[in-house]
């Protein structure tokens, strides 16, 4: 294999598959990227055995073949090389070690054979959806920071993805949900995702999307089956296998009879939170929210360092109640929200929160309130 590209294109696809490698692996060759030259272009590919990137970038083959190098190696090699540089990558002739050079810079790396390369089979793909990046990226990021990281209950590990019908329209719902909180968002279901399977996907292939669905007016194609999910990104292909388990009923959770109304600005009560929480321990602490007409009131009592007490106007005409939430919580939701206002449904101190962002009706928030 002998192939010339620019850096800055080498550099951007080794940036989205070699995300993908473990620093630690027992198998040598999941350490390792796979690179294929042919025709005018380069293919990368990474896998994990659960999650599989790949992406071409275009590049002068001067010598077709195909190798596997350290991921992280070549990484770090071609990010620390100048901006502007031409790289070159040719393998020896028996092919145990490849040559980076660019300048008078020149690396010799150890390979594998790609013949030891994993594949993620696929398989065969039932369903079939378009979306614009913009419309995935609201449906992970409204709710990737409520998925619980809680090994032992694994099917609450990702985010559950399926159709629903509202009012007689079909919506594609995304929820995730740690025990503790909830958060959901919804959208017109797009042509091609009816009658599809409710899907689990993994935090880790959630987290590599909304790294990809960045890039503006990209349309996102969407492949799955019940093992398998492939999304199609510009150049880059993510492929991944779906969590087995069953999502448990989350519908039960969200309130419907919540009838204490608590308008506030979203920005004020945020900063106030973050203020009054500084002086709890760690970051889990409960903030307590005395509400009151047309006010609520911050606490933080902590024994070992002292207390904390703030302020706020609010739009509140209920009865007055006092609750308490996980201080980390109310945060996550706000920086959610975008709308300037909150709204808060309240029924009692040990009932759930409903939490609605007042420019967004898809998005919803689940707080279970603490003890305080």
């Amino acid at each position: 294999m002998r192939v010339i590209l620019e850096r800055s294109n080498l550099l951007k696809s080794l940036n989205h598959v070699h995300r993908v490698v473990e620093r630690r692996n027992t198998i040598p060759i999941l350490s390792n990227v796979l690179l294929h030259a042919d025709g005018a272009s380069l293919e990368m590919k990474a896998t994990d055995l659960d999650l599989e990137v790949t992406e071409a970038t275009a590049a002068t083959v001067e010598q077709a073949g195909a190798t596997t190098v350290p991921a992280h190696l070549l990484y770090d090699i071609v990010r620390k090389l100048p901006d502007g540089a031409e790289v070159m990558l040719k393998t020896d002739e028996d092919g145990n070690a490849m040559s980076v050079i660019s300048g008078r810079s020149s690396f010799r790396l150890q390979c594998l054979p790609q013949s030891d390369f994993p594949e993620l089979s696929a398989g065969q793909f039932t369903h079939v959806f378009r979306l614009e990046s913009a419309a995935m990226k609201a449906l992970i990021e409204k709710t990737q920071f409520a998925i619980s990281t809680e090994e032992t209950r694994y099917y609450l590990n990702g985010i559950f993805l399926h159709t629903v019908e509202v009012g007689g329209k079909l919506k594609l719902r995304s929820v995730a949900t740690d025990g503790h909180r909830l958060a959901r968002a919804e959208m017109d279901a797009p042509s091609g995702s009816e009658g599809m399977p409710g899907i689990i996907i993994p935090r880790k292939t959630v987290s590599e999307l909304q790294k990809l669905v960045d890039i503006p007016d990209v349309v996102v194609t969407t492949e799955l089956s019940d093992t398998k999910i492939r999304f199609t990104i510009g150049s880059v292909v993510l492929t991944s296998k779906l969590i087995d388990g069953t999502f448990p009923d989350y519908q039960r959770v969200i309130p419907t009879g919540n009838d204490k109304q608590l308008i506030i600005d979203r920005e004020s009560f945020a900063r106030a939170v973050d203020r009054v929480s500084t002086i709890s321990s760690e970051r889990g602490r409960a903030v307590k929210l005395s509400i009151s007409d047309g006010q609520v009131t911050l606490a933080v009592n902590n024994p070992d360092s002292g207390s904390a007490i703030e302020e706020i106007a609010a739009d509140y005409s209920s009865d007055p109640i006092e609750i308490g939430f996980n201080a980390k919580y109310l945060l996550d939701v706000a920086a959610q929200l975008s709308g300037s206002e909150a709204k808060f449904l309240l029924a009692d101190p040990g009932s759930p929160t409903l939490i609605r962002d007042t420019a967004d009706d898809h998005a919803l928030y689940v707080l279970m309130p603490m003890r305080v």
